[in-house]
This record gives C-alpha cells, sequence and structure tokens, in this order.
C-alpha cells in the first residue's frame, strides 16, 4: 500500500505542475522581450529541472518497480504512458528549450510549445486519473 500512496503521491506532483506549466509559466513566455526571456529561462530551467525530474524519475522508479512485482493492465498502461511522455519531453521539449536558451526565439515557436505541450498535459492528467481510479477501486 505504501508504493501505490509513493505512486499517487508522484502522479498528482506532475499532474499539478504540468498544469502550472500549461497555464501560467509557457504563455507567459509571450510576454516577455525576446532578450530578457533569454536570460531569464537560463535560469529558469536550470531551477525547473530540479523540480520536475526527481518528481519524474520517482514516477518512473515506482512504475518499473509495480511492473515487475505487480505485473497487471494497470502498470503495463502506466508505463506505456509514461515512456511517451520521457519520448516526448525529450524528443519535443528539451530540444525546444535548448533553442530558446541560445536566443533562437519566435512568437511561433512559443506558440507552437504551448500548443506541443497540450500532449504532455492530457497524457499526465489521464495517468493521475487513472492511478486514482486504480487506488480507488
Amino acid at each position: 500500500m505504501f508504493i501505490v500512496l509513493i505512486r499517487l503521491l508522484l502522479d498528482f506532483g506532475l499532474l499539478v505542475l504540468i498544469w502550472i506549466v500549461q497555464r501560467i509559466i509557457y504563455p507567459s513566455f509571450m510576454y516577455v522581450e525576446p532578450e530578457h526571456l533569454v536570460k531569464w529561462h537560463r535560469s529558469y530551467t536550470t531551477r525547473f529541472t530540479l523540480i520536475v525530474l526527481p518528481l519524474m524519475l520517482g514516477q518512473l522508479s515506482v512504475s518499473i518497480y509495480q511492473l515487475i512485482f505487480e505485473t497487471n493492465v494497470y502498470t503495463v498502461i502506466s508505463i506505456i504512458i509514461i515512456a511517451l511522455l520521457w519520448l516526448s519531453t525529450f524528443l519535443q521539449f528539451i530540444p525546444i528549450h535548448a533553442e530558446i536558451s541560445k536566443g533562437n526565439v519566435s512568437e511561433k515557436m512559443l506558440k507552437s510549445l504551448v500548443k506541443k505541450n497540450w500532449i504532455r498535459t492530457m497524457l499526465w492528467t489521464l495517468l493521475c486519473a487513472y492511478s486514482m481510479f486504480n487506488t480507488l477501486s
């Protein structure tokens, strides 16, 4: 039961975080002058990584543990969703953030960042709802 609670807390923490990013942080990038955004963004990504990376690693670790010791539909679907989130983060979002940090910023890119992030927002929402449903049933 302890591992289930840890998993639920990690899923919920990432859910809250992604909604803050999607509704507040990413849209705010469009209101900052590009030269100021680049400087602030470098600081933001370093500090934000210190928050999100432990949560993502924790979620992945607990999910792998659950998959190994409790293989069922829930653990398999969960690990698939988590793998999609990791792939999306590393293949889409880290490169976009790297471009912003280099100063390659445009309104089109920033709008694309918000639009593309809806996929991760929905995946983390689905994952958290699925974890809550699995825990309560």
